[in-house]
């Protein structure tokens, strides 16, 4: 397809703005610098939504003494430690923004173990976020992220809500491995780039080249968790409304925010004392109900509920 047929048809459908640059790249047979151009070229419809930030963090092992026992069991005492970890690099994106922005340490910081000036930057982007995607973000990225920022004098952030793929794919799903990787392969997206225990080792000791190819590493991953974020995004049960960010007066999906959405015929969201109508977003595939039950006032106080015991 033509570059300015994709233009018109994205803003015939301004729908296309909010998905992911690989899945229309493949739909129109472009690339995706296309895509991001076409999105940027029809703006004038792009819909107001909550500002969703995908990121990554890559920090060094710490170092420690320890026993043979302990090997096994992990358990090495504070004095055994000798360096702390700390991060080294650090990579985001806003989601559908071309743009992806990223730090990383000179090999300077590194060796006197000083995150700060990186740290600070990626505190300003958390603030400004309404809604953060990470893979592994609930155990990992959003406890690491903090414990940088309490360390280097910095307040909290203002709220934002989390939606950690990794524990959606885990929790709902019954694939193999659940690694970002593992779901790349499986939902057919580019792997990510190689790495070994030796990078972590030549960025520690404050290796440029090592920390340049670290940063454009974790770069990757942010690009990979998009494409992996929208392809879970329908599926994602709780998650954070996007409806709430809307300037619609009507219904508008949880998931995505469209406010194309439609009642599934002859379906409904049964509770033990209420039904609801179920719709399904007809952009993202998402299903969602009514906050209103269609059961009468008068008719709940009929419905007797089972006892537990």
């Amino acid at each position: 397809m033509k570059y300015e047929d994709i233009v018109k048809r994205i803003i015939e459908k301004p729908y296309l703005i909010r998905m992911g640059a690989g899945k229309l790249a493949k739909r129109f047979k472009c690339t995706k610098e296309e895509i991001y151009k076409a999105k940027q070229e029809a703006g004038g419809s792009k819909p107001k939504l909550p500002k969703i930030l995908i990121f990554d963090i890559e920090t060094t092992p710490l170092e420690a003494y320890v026993f043979q026992t302990q090997v096994w069991k992990a358990r090495i005492p504070t004095e055994n430690v000798i360096s702390e970890w700390f991060m080294l690099t650090w990579s985001a994106k806003w989601l559908f923004s071309d743009k992806i922005m990223s730090m990383r340490l000179t090999g300077t910081e590194v060796l006197r173990e000083d995150d700060k000036r990186i740290v600070k930057e990626l505190w300003k982007l958390l603030d400004e976020a309404d809604i953060i995607i990470a893979h592994n973000g609930d155990s990992f990225d959003v406890p690491n992220i903090n414990s940088r920022f309490i360390v280097n004098g910095l307040s909290p952030t203002s709220p934002y809500q989390t939606v950690d793929t990794k524990k959606i794919a885990a929790k709902q799903f019954g694939f193999t491995h659940n690694s970002l990787n593992a779901l790349a392969k499986v939902f057919g997206f580019e792997p990510k780039l190689e790495t070994n225990f030796n990078l972590w080792k030549r960025c520690k000791n404050g290796d440029n080249k090592a920390l340049a190819y670290m940063e454009e590493y974790n770069r990757g991953d942010v690009e990979l968790l998009e494409e992996v974020y929208l392809k879970l995004r329908p599926w994602i049960k709780g998650h954070p409304s996007c409806s709430l960010y809307m300037e619609t007066d009507g219904p508008t999906c949880p998931n995505c925010g469209s406010d194309h959405t439609a009642p599934i015929k002859d379906k409904h969201y049964m509770t033990s004392v209420g039904v609801y109508v179920v719709h399904r977003c007809e952009e993202c595939g998402a299903v969602s109900r009514e906050r209103k039950s269609v059961v009468p006032k008068e008719k709940k106080n009929d419905i007797l509920l089972s006892v537990g015991r």
